[in-house]
């Protein structure tokens, strides 16, 4: 389940870049937002607690 949801998260990483036009002026807040939530779910996993 812990890794389901770390690779759901990596490609949502991924899906948050600042890459297309609309979405440029965001800066890197989403994808500072969700790679947080990754490491912290990544840390957690390792630790045995999720």
């Amino acid at each position: 389940m812990g890794t389901l949801i770390l690779i759901i998260l990596v490609l949502a990483l991924i899906g948050a870049l600042p890459t297309w036009p609309h979405s440029r002026s965001w800066g890197y807040a989403p994808s500072g937002l969700t790679g947080l939530v990754v490491v912290i779910l990544l840390i957690l996993l390792l630790t045995g607690r999720l």
